[in-house]
C-alpha cells in the first residue's frame, strides 16, 4: 500500500546523501519496517488474547532478545558471508538481494534492509520454538514479537551506520566505526551490529583496522571475477556489472568525521 501511495516507488535513497530526518521518514514507509510493526502489533493480539501469567511471555521475550545477537552472528558470518548460494543457480538471487548488492553499494538504502521473505521466516524460526518452550502460544507469540521488534531496532541502527551523519552518543559512534571498518577494510570480522559480544567470543573483533590486513574481497565477498566466470547467475542478475573496488576508500578517521 505504501509503495502504492508513491513512497518507495521509483527512487533512490542514498545514506551518504541523506540527513537523519529524511532517514526517519524512508525508515517508517519502507515496507519491510510496515511489515515487521503489524506483524508484532499481530502478535501482541495473540498474546493478550492467550496470556494468564506475564512471566512466562516476558521471560521468553528476554531469552528471544539475548539469543538475536547470537543468531544474528551465525547467520552473517556463516550464510551470508558463505560462498555457496552464489554457487547454485537456485540461491544466487537470494544472496545477491541479502547481502551481495549490500556490500557492492553499502549506502544504498534499498538493498540495505532485509529482505522481508528472508526476514520473517527466519525470525519466526528463531524466536517461536524458544517462546513456545517457555510459555506454550504466549511465549511464542512473546517471543516473536520481541524478535521483530528487536529487528527494527538492528535495522535503524545499521542505516545509522551509512549515514551521512555523526552520532553524539558514544555507543553509535563505536558501532558505526566497528562496521565501517567491516565495509571498507575487512569483512572477515565485526559481524555485529548493536553488539559485538559474539565477535569477541569466536575471535573476529577488531578494533581498529590496522589491527588486520585489509580484505581484497571486502566490496565482491569473493565473488570474483574469476567466481563469475565459474558461476555466473549473480553477474547476470547485475547486467554484467559487479565491482572489486569502491570508489570512496575507506580510512580509520572516516567513522570519527562526519562523513563517516
Amino acid at each position: 500500500m505504501l509503495m502504492r501511495l508513491g513512497f518507495w516507488k521509483d527512487r533512490l535513497y542514498k545514506l551518504d546523501r541523506m540527513t537523519l530526518r529524511e532517514l526517519v521518514g524512508a525508515y517508517f514507509t519502507y515496507y519491510a519496517v510496515v511489515g515487521y510493526l503489524v506483524a508484532a502489533g499481530l502478535a501482541f493480539v495473540v498474546l493478550a488474547a492467550t496470556v494468564k501469567s506475564p512471566w512466562p511471555p516476558l521471560a521468553a521475550a528476554g531469552v528471544a532478545i539475548l539469543v538475536y545477537p547470537l543468531a544474528w552472528y551465525l547467520l552473517h558470518r556463516f550464510v551470508l558471508h558463505g560462498r555457496y548460494l552464489y554457487r547454485s543457480p537456485w540461491t544466487s538471487s537470494v544472496w545477491k538481494r541479502i547481502h551481495f548488492d549490500h556490500h557492492q553499494d553499502p549506502s544504498d538504502l534499498r538493498v540495505l534492509f532485509g529482505a522481508l521473505y528472508t526476514t520473517l521466516p527466519t525470525i519466526a524460526l528463531v524466536t517461536i520454538p524458544l517462546g513456545w518452550v517457555i510459555g506454550g502460544l504466549p511465549g511464542g507469540a512473546a517471543g516473536f514479537a520481541a524478535g521483530l521488534l528487536t529487528t527494527c531496532v538492528y535495522e535503524f541502527c545499521h542505516c545509522i551506520q551509512h549515514l551521512n551523519f555523526q552520532p553524539r552518543w558514544s555507543y553509535l559512534q563505536r558501532i558505526k566505526r566497528l562496521h565501517l571498518s567491516h565495509h571498507f577494510h575487512n569483512e572477515n570480522g565485526n559481524y555485529g551490529i548493536t553488539s559485538f559480544f559474539w565477535d569477541h567470543r569466536l575471535r573476529t573483533y577488531y578494533a581498529e583496522a590496522r589491527d588486520i590486513p585489509r580484505s581484497p574481497t571486502v566490496f565482491n565477498l569473493g565473488y570474483t571475477e574469476a567466481e563469475s566466470e565459474l558461476y555466473p547467475w549473480v553477474a547476470a542478475r547485475s547486467n554484467g556489472r559487479r565491482s572489486d573496488s569502491h570508489p570512496r576508500h575507506f580510512r580509520a578517521s572516516e567513522a570519527d568525521g562526519p562523513g563517516a
